[in-house]
């Protein structure tokens, strides 16, 4: 269990994180540069050095601090209801969440950046995503031995995360559904 806390987004090292995680989303993570990052806080672009020391370890460190921001309440889930189709629905609440959050542009960084990374970054992000997916996984096969799905838990959090993902192409978060609302009907369609 990776135990490191999130940043704080409101000092000085979390605002400049965010600001690089909307670059990246934006732009991508090549295309950014050190000098887009500074001037989207009002920095010079040396200072960023004082809290990184490049710009991959700004991704990593962005992507770290979305997981871990996603575990939090993840774990809650698991300790606070013993009902498996509780958990699943809050489960996919909890991603949708982290998929429409604008705090956690870091999330969606870890689908489409993560590969920027040299190998021992990602391996250190490797090990937190394997904790986050452990976590979706445990609950699928109590669901899939209680006959809630038909579908092995391998196989469908592939689905799950597949289509959850996909919501960031439509889903509207000012439109007519509430992510609550978005999260039930996701969970009707998975369920038996």
């Amino acid at each position: 269990m990776h135990n490191t806390k999130p940043t704080d987004l409101d000092s000085p090292r979390g605002r400049l994180q965010q600001a690089s995680a909307k670059l990246f989303q934006q732009q991508g993570f090549a295309k950014t540069t050190v000098r887009d990052i500074a001037a989207s806080v009002g920095i010079q672009s040396g200072s960023i050095f004082h809290h990184f020391k490049n710009k991959e370890q700004i991704l990593k460190t962005v992507i770290i601090d979305a997981i871990l921001r996603v575990l939090v309440p993840m774990r809650t889930i698991l300790s606070s209801s013993a009902n498996i189709e509780d958990r699943f629905r809050r489960l996919i609440l909890c991603e949708l969440k982290a998929i429409h959050n604008e705090q956690l542009d870091g999330f969606r960084l870890m689908i489409s950046e993560w590969r920027s990374l040299n190998s021992d970054n990602r391996n250190e992000i490797l090990v937190l995503r394997d904790e986050y997916e452990k976590i979706w996984l445990h609950v699928l096969s109590l669901a899939y031995q209680e006959d809630l799905v038909s579908i092995e838990s391998f196989y469908l959090r592939s689905f799950v995360r597949g289509a959850l993902i996909e919501t960031s192409n439509w889903y509207k978060p000012d439109g007519n559904l509430s992510l609550d609302q978005l999260a039930d009907k996701l969970c009707v369609t998975f369920l038996n």
